[in-house]
């Protein structure tokens, strides 16, 4: 039992892994004892910033990306294959959101954040499915693939119609992906962080208003913060977890339970 929350041996994909949420779990699957973390960004200098901080925890490896769009992802996976003969876990974080009224959403805005949220993720997945089905199981686990989504997975929120739909979405890709490699020995799941204190909420934590609003309703009467989901993370990258498929785990302070 001591040993059921290790990662050591494994080799980690963080997308989006820069700051934030990626970034923490990347922390969190080095100080568990992953042998390596790869995390992806779309910009240089900030993800080669953050694999030397994260080197502390343990070897990290900066691998810039635009995983935006199919090129990004086929390279990333490329290059990844062309580093491992294996790769044991996959986190998708990478995602953009983009609000306006729904009357007013414009086409280029939905195109632009499912194709992130939810296109690029399928495929960057199937590339790995393909790998570690290459590999063969280890004590029955191929590996693990985590997705990032959402409250609005299970919820609509307002002024944001194609994240809602790319999220609720993954969810449903969650499922279908685990019923599918589950007997394959690929474990397939999915963390949905609630109101977290990232980039994609700065305006609604800058409207007094709406940041008053969702407080009131967190049991735990707070924002959560990026290192509050690297435990969830390394849970359903781990051995504890071997048992787990198909889920999408609310990280929210409560939200879902008011």
């Amino acid at each position: 039992m001591q040993n059921l929350f290790s990662l050591e041996g494994r080799v980690a994909l963080v997308t989006g892994g820069s700051r934030g949420i990626g970034a923490m779990i990347a922390k969190g699957f080095l100080v568990y004892g992953a042998k390596r973390v790869y995390i992806s960004a779309r910009k240089s200098a900030a993800c080669d910033a953050m694999a030397e901080a994260l080197s502390e925890f343990g070897e990290c490896i900066s691998l810039p990306a635009d995983v935006s769009t199919m090129e990004g992802m086929q390279g990333l996976a490329d290059r990844i294959l062309a580093k491992e003969d294996k790769l044991d876990i996959l986190v998708n974080n990478a995602g953009i959101i983009r609000r306006a009224d729904s009357i007013d959403f414009s086409e280029a805005d939905w195109d632009a954040v499912m194709d992130t949220n939810l296109k690029v993720v399928f495929f960057l997945t199937q590339a790995f499915a393909r790998q570690v089905l290459k590999q063969g199981p280890v004590n029955g686990v191929a590996g693990k693939v985590i997705n990032i989504a959402s409250l609005l997975s299970f919820q609509g929120g307002i002024r944001v119609p194609s994240y809602t739909a790319s999220k609720s979405g993954l969810a449903g890709l969650t499922k279908i992906l685990a019923n599918e490699w589950a007997t394959k020995g690929i474990n397939v799941n999915a963390i949905a962080p609630g109101y977290f204190d990232t980039n994609n909420t700065e305006a609604l934590r800058n409207d007094a208003d709406r940041n008053a609003s969702i407080l009131a309703r967190i049991p735990a009467a707070r924002w959560g913060k990026p290192s509050d989901l690297g435990g969830a993370a390394v849970f359903l990258a781990s051995p504890a977890a071997d048992y787990v498929q198909g889920i999408t785990l609310p990280v929210d302070g409560g939200w879902l339970a008011r």
